[in-house]
């Protein structure tokens, strides 16, 4: 038996007998896989209320797309519905952002999967459609390569989401043109099921079922707009739903003595490729804060401010002209400016008495990285507004987590701690609550990358930075120029 639940106050609780998912023919290596996304509105019901929300193919969750490492990936997605639609890759360094495919075009995502394997996930990447528009990207070892573990009978996607019954670009509308906090969603889900402590909810649980003495892996994937999620099994004979008894809010251990449990597959003697010397050092802030309310108005943020977030204080506003496009053609006046602070001007306490002012800068100021950098970033919280954990995702690359930990990070005596051997890779790291953790990358990937915060309303608010990383000397360290067809 297994239970989703959020740490701070129970919302719902999901039990499921082990049908699956991916039910692909495995792919052979070497090849093309080829998918077809319809972006489509489609009526669904939960909850008792039913809606029309956008889909990839009529489906909800979408469809999984399986591939092995050493494939090229091929997904024609045309737009039927009237918003603008991205589609987020994860794992895909190769890929560069495209412009939004409009409504009534089409585009065609390719590229090959290079040094990727195991458990990510795609999703919409405009606004708040990633609600409804996600799905499993699994990644099998290339053919003829073993599993690091032994190889399982069957494998099954677990995605855990949200359900709003409202729809969620008026919600996140809504939140912007107030300042206020947005509404939070009405229940979570498993594969797009609510569960048996949902109303009309008693038989739309998902349901697996297994064949004793099999191992069966799960792919789990938090595609939550706004909450952090948690998996636990039990050991049952014949169990019936239950609430579990749930973490306090500030026992933010509970995550970090999970996250310190991780390692990678790498030993002494065949280490991960983790940067061992450091080109530029930076120290981020990330957190909440506020901004000024509009002249005549009073907005329902703290003290009649509207909420707000921001690395080292910088509150990032989407600019009209896509970055890439402004960064390749050499256009950048009036778009973006390349003076992102690289530590705060004024140090504080982080986790102490929050500051007076607690108002943010605005500004789409992006920071420049020579080619084949090795980075090391600090990315510490703050409790301006209170502490909160912040999943950071990075555009482009995987980096290596080399460390983390409570209270204000000490440049003396924490990278004494670090972990260049087994450490993680992973292109998202959970800042935790009160605390600060540390990644490694080498920026060998030239183009313009988006750091964001994955919680959305956080991101909406302004919790986001971009990196240039300039082309390097050779032909294939260079950025391409725009396919001819691009939308």
């Amino acid at each position: 038996m297994a239970a989703v639940y959020k740490s701070t106050a129970f919302m719902g609780v999901f039990v499921f007998t082990f049908v699956t998912l991916c039910l692909f023919p495995l792919p052979v290596a070497g090849i093309t896989r080829h998918y077809k996304f319809d972006i489509k509105l489609q009526n669904v019901a939960r909850l008792c209320h039913a809606k029309s929300i956008v889909t990839v193919n009529g489906q909800f969750p979408g469809p999984c797309v399986m591939v092995r490492e050493g494939n090229q990936l091929s997904v024609k997605v045309v737009n039927h519905v009237p918003n603008n639609i991205t589609i987020h890759w994860y794992g895909s360094s190769s890929l560069k952002h495209i412009c939004p495919i409009q409504n009534g075009q089409s585009y065609v995502y390719k590229f090959r999967i290079v040094g990727q394997r195991g458990t990510l996930f795609w999703h919409a990447h405009i606004s708040w459609l990633r609600a409804t528009v996600y799905g499993p990207l699994i990644i099998l070892p290339g053919l003829g390569v073993p599993y690091p573990f032994p190889k399982p009978y069957k494998e099954v996607p677990i995605i855990f989401d949200e359900w709003f019954n409202a729809d969620t670009e008026a919600i996140i509308s809504q939140a912007l043109q107030t300042g206020a906090g947005p509404n939070v969603s009405d229940a979570y889900t498993i594969n797009g099921h609510p569960g048996p402590f949902y109303n009309c909810s008693a038989k739309d649980t998902f349901k697996l079922k297994v064949k004793p003495g099999k191992t069966y892996l799960l792919h789990l994937i938090n595609a939550a707009l706004n909450d952090q999620l948690f998996f636990n099994p039990y050991s049952v004979k014949n169990l019936s739903p239950f609430k579990p008894n749930l973490p306090a809010l500030s026992n933010t251990s509970f995550i970090a003595n999970f996250a310190n449990k991780l390692h990678g597959l790498a030993t002494v003697h065949s280490p991960a490729s983790v940067p061992q010397n450091v080109d530029k050092q930076f120290l981020f802030t990330v957190g909440l804060g506020t901004s000024q309310c509009w002249q005549n108005r009073t907005c329902q943020g703290p003290n009649g401010t509207k909420f707000a977030a921001a690395v080292n204080n910088v509150s990032f506003p989407m600019p009209t002209t896509a970055l890439l496009q402004a960064h390749f053609f050499g256009k950048s006046h009036g778009v973006y400016k390349t003076d992102f602070p690289r530590e705060l001007k004024i140090r504080f306490d982080y986790m102490g008495t929050p500051p007076n002012n607690t108002m943010v800068n605005n500004g789409t100021e992006l920071l420049v990285l020579p080619f084949n950098t090795n980075v090391e970033l600090i990315m510490q919280d703050t409790s301006i507004l209170g502490a909160e954990s912040h999943p950071l995702h990075l555009h482009g690359y995987n980096f290596f987590v080399v460390g983390q930990g409570f209270g204000n990070f000490d440049p003396q005596k924490d990278p004494n701690n670090f972990n260049l051997i087994d450490t993680v890779e992973r292109n998202t790291v959970g800042v935790p609550a009160g605390g600060w953790v540390v990644i490694l990358f080498v920026a060998d990937n030239p183009g313009v990358w988006f750091m964001h915060c994955h919680i959305d309303a956080h991101q909406s608010w302004g919790l986001k930075m971009a990196w240039i990383v300039s082309d390097g000397d050779l032909p294939n360290q260079k950025l391409n120029p725009p396919p001819m067809i691009f939308p």
